[in-house]
């Protein structure tokens, strides 16, 4: 099937690894321009080093802090007209309301839910002046499973859900979709540090992360984790002409774990 995506324009935030640099290399196999940011040159230069080997495309780093407004005002800036965006970048800390204080709440929110939201702002006033574009939030199954444990990213992640649903259903009138993929279980190295964690507290020994892991695959669907390939698919095809109709959605991404007991 062809996407329709050459020669496009693509900026993907945490793009140097994890989900993000999965959905970099899946724009850049189909024949995308790729920008990619995050905060460490050295990973950005890694993750160019690899996509541009891998597909011979054209790979511009980004090292910013999204967190910051005029930072994601720049790099909208620096990107120039863009197709695609891709908002990835950000991560929010577990625990309950009595354990999070408010500095550690605003830092999460700060990139994972307002850089989106700045970051989009920025894009979208570029886009609607050409007329198309598609901006994908890639959000997290917390927000449609609401969890006391992981107030922080759950409170964020519906914000953002209806973020999406809002500003998608606004933009079509101007020729850009606005879409939002929710996944589960991935497996990067995001997860693994979590695993490693697990480890310490069971075992006393992080190396032994894995066993962890088995366990906790037992209880998914197909006995394992996403892919961060898997779910860079399904970016690649909603940012495409084939999805062309489809705007002001969430798409949930997690083989129905969900919706188990």
């Amino acid at each position: 099937m062809d996407l329709e995506l050459r020669g496009k324009s693509a900026l993907v935030t945490g793009g140097s690894k994890g989900i993000g640099f999965a959905c970099a290399v899946g724009l850049a196999a189909e024949g995308c321009r790729v920008h990619i940011a995050s905060r460490s040159a050295d990973e950005l230069e890694r993750a160019r080093a690899e996509i541009v080997g891998r597909h011979g495309v054209e790979v511009t780093c980004h090292p910013c802090d999204l967190s910051v407004t005029a930072n994601a005002v720049a790099l909208a800036r620096d990107c120039g007209e863009l197709d695609i965006l891709v908002n990835n970048a950000g991560a929010a800390p577990k625990g309950r309301i009595a354990q999070v204080d408010d500095a550690t709440w605003r830092h999460a929110w700060d990139l994972k839910v307002f850089g989106y939201i700045n970051l989009a702002r920025e894009v979208y006033a570029g886009m609607r002046a050409h007329g198309c574009g598609v901006i994908v939030n890639i959000i997290g199954l917390a927000g449609e499973r609401n969890q006391p444990d992981y107030i922080v990213g759950t409170s964020g992640n519906a914000s953002l859900m209806a973020f999406t649903r809002a500003l998608g259903a606004e933009s079509v009138d101007y020729g850009v979709r606005v879409v939002g993929i929710n996944p589960g279980r991935v497996h990067t190295d995001r997860q693994i540090g979590h695993m490693m964690v697990a480890a310490e507290k069971k075992f006393g020994d992080r190396s032994r992360w894995k066993e962890i892991m088995a366990e906790i695959a037992q209880t998914l669907p197909f006995k394992r984790s996403a892919r961060p390939d898997e779910v860079a698919d399904l970016v690649a095809f909603l940012a495409s002409a084939r999805a062309s109709y489809i705007s002001a959605t969430v798409v949930t991404i997690d083989a129905g774990q969900s919706l188990r007991p």
